[in-house]
């Protein structure tokens, strides 16, 4: 298995400009002196390229995706990007998928009617398939997907939460395919990236919260995307059922809660 790690994420990263060319940073919010974030309310993620925030911990990823190593330089012209979630896998398969015009699969929907269905007419010009895991994926019909792209020289790319290496394939052919792939991992969530999470997230979910609470909660919280996302869904549950305003008494009593029952 050929794997390209994420490079070690230095404490205390700063946020870079735009530069032409590559996925745009993000500037955080100004500190104006308001005591609440007025967040914009948007229902669905738009998983684009400017929403995407650029850090280290994705900067070998990126680097496969956009940079010099272009598909061309993958093997077999397949990749398949690796990490816990909530680092980014799925965005970044969206955006490349976006600018190559390629075909989008959920693993657990992919079957050999959907391999048919590829194959019908000139097939795909390029194809991403999300979220695979060895007890979730038909292994037949993931193995037809990529030969017959190998033979109508598409690219693939693919997401998984685990290392390629630790899955338990039956299928032969489908090992070696998997072992000839570059595997990328994208590492944990540096802080610029979970506060970006956090915001997000709330304005997704049409959640005004003081800058303040924010700003307390992220420090206490565990540094993963999992955590950020549970304690969202947290607030915007508490929100609903009282209707009172988010405070820094209900963020440590939330807190306190999630960490009790906090896996990861």
């Amino acid at each position: 298995m050929k794997c390209a790690d994420a490079p070690e994420n230095p404490a205390g990263a700063e946020e870079r400009k735009p530069v032409q060319g590559t996925l745009a940073l993000p500037s955080s919010p100004p500190s104006s002196g308001r005591s609440q974030i007025a967040l914009p309310f948007s229902h669905q993620p738009v998983l684009d390229e400017a929403g995407f925030v650029p850090a280290r911990s994705n900067a070998a990823a990126r680097a496969w995706l956009f940079g010099q190593r272009t598909i061309e330089g993958w093997p077999d012209r397949r990749l398949l990007l690796w990490g816990g979630p909530g680092r980014g896998k799925t965005h970044l398969l969206r955006v490349w998928a976006a600018r190559h015009e390629a075909k989008v699969i959920e693993a657990r929907a992919l079957d050999v009617d959907v391999v048919k269905n590829l194959a019908a007419g000139d097939g795909p010009g390029a194809l991403a398939i999300d979220d695979l895991s060895d007890d979730a994926v038909d292994e037949v019909a993931l193995l037809q997907a990529l030969n017959l792209a190998r033979e109508l020289g598409a690219p693939v790319l693919m997401t998984a939460r685990q290392a390629p290496a630790r899955w338990r394939l039956t299928v032969p052919d489908l090992q070696s395919r998997v072992r000839a792939t570059m595997a990328v991992s994208l590492g944990p969530a540096e802080d610029v990236l979970l506060r970006r999470l956090m915001l997000r997230l709330l304005a997704e979910r049409q959640l005004v919260v003081a800058a303040s609470v924010v700003e307390w909660m992220l420090p206490r919280l565990p540094r993963e995307a999992r955590a950020v996302q549970l304690a969202v869904q947290r607030i915007d549950a508490a929100s609903l059922s009282t209707g009172a305003a988010f405070d820094r008494a209900a963020a440590s009593a939330l807190i306190e809660e999630l960490l009790e029952n906090y896996s990861g």
